[in-house]
């Protein structure tokens, strides 16, 4: 039989039929769409972590990170009037590796690192850094020093860094880390932004290094917590590709997203009627306070699993039942991500 196109191009459809399937099959659970029309129904943020983000280089500055859930386990960004987050490009890590497709360039703030990247290559993968084009990577927190810059570390509310982040976009969820900060080499402390690979899982190959998604209904899920950082041996640092290394985070990310009731907030009295996954209240982060963890620390699961541990002190560093402490840690001085606001 005469195939209707060469065996190549049928080859590449096929391929490219099945990437998209791979992508598109993780709808969002029951109790994460509640979490989503909740947060969107309450309008605004009651417990405020910190405020005064902008999702874009001019006003209003009226977004937050967000502790309504963090009883459950859970920081999001949030503005007023039912806004959530936009999504803008980052593609900053390592440069012109083979999954490079040359979208981000366009852009013309693109930096070779990270803010984690040594705690990547701690894990000893093969791999030194994250790729934007491979690691689905969220840019959250904002570290800075010009004046009027509003500071915030997720790490202070139990946020670990490379830890599991959910990201709602689309109609559809998908898996990441916090893989950079947004920093202060533009006029505005902004948020909303993940790497070209979480962008393209979410929009498609149309978005680029200076195009991304303007609408403010993104909802990043940054989980807490030691149990939430998938560390050296609880994801594919080495993956080929975005499909392979977001798989990777899968089994971790199914059972975080679990504990998530999806009801209404701490302060609000909202209700939802939609079927939730049942949450056990032992089974909760032990991060219910915006105070990070000092001497109550889990131990350990695997080799890197605390690298950059916020859950050491003088008293609890020496104790076996204590994460250790890290050996790398972050440098103020490494680059911090900053993209102009430029959309579709």
């Amino acid at each position: 039989m005469q195939l209707p196109f060469p065996p190549t191009l049928t080859l590449l459809t096929l391929s490219l039929a099945l990437f998209t399937a791979q992508i598109s099959a993780r709808d969002v659970p029951p109790n994460i769409q509640a979490l989503y029309n909740n947060v969107k129904k309450a309008g605004s943020c009651n417990n405020v972590l910190k405020t005064g983000f902008y999702a874009k280089d001019d006003p209003p500055n009226t977004f937050s990170y967000c502790g309504d859930h963090l009883s459950e386990g859970v920081i999001y960004l949030q503005g007023m009037g039912g806004a959530l987050a936009d999504m803008d490009i980052d593609c900053d890590g390592i440069q012109h590796g083979p999954a490079d497709d040359g979208r981000c360039g366009s852009s013309s703030d693109t930096q070779s690192h990270t803010s984690f990247e040594d705690t990547v290559a701690s894990y000893n993968k093969g791999v030194s850094g994250l790729d934007a084009f491979i690691h689905p990577y969220v840019v959250f927190g904002n570290v800075g020093t010009n004046p009027g810059f509003v500071n915030y570390d997720p790490r202070k509310d139990g946020v670990r860094e490379l830890s599991l982040m959910a990201v709602v976009c689309g109609g559809k969820m998908f898996y990441g880390v916090w893989g950079d900060e947004n920093g202060d080499d533009g006029p505005r402390a902004v948020i909303g932004e993940a790497s070209i690979s979480m962008a393209t899982l979410c929009y498609g190959n149309t978005v680029n290094g200076n195009n991304g998604h303007d609408e403010t209904d993104v909802l990043y899920l940054a989980f807490t917590g030691a149990d939430a950082v998938p560390g050296a041996d609880g994801a594919k640092w080495n993956a080929k590709n975005t499909v392979e290394f977001e798989a990777s985070l899968a089994t971790l990310g199914d059972n975080l997203v679990k504990k998530i009731a999806g009801g209404a907030g701490t302060g609000t009295t909202l209700t939802t009627t939609t079927t939730t996954t049942k949450t056990v209240s032992s089974t909760k982060t032990s991060t219910s306070t915006t105070k990070a963890p000092t001497a109550t620390c889990t131990p350990c699961s695997w080799t890197g699993h605390c690298a950059g541990d916020s859950c050491f002190t003088s008293s609890s560093s020496s104790s076996s039942s204590c994460c250790p402490k890290p050996t790398t840690s972050h440098s103020s001085a490494k680059s911090h991500s900053h993209k102009p606001k430029k959309h579709n």
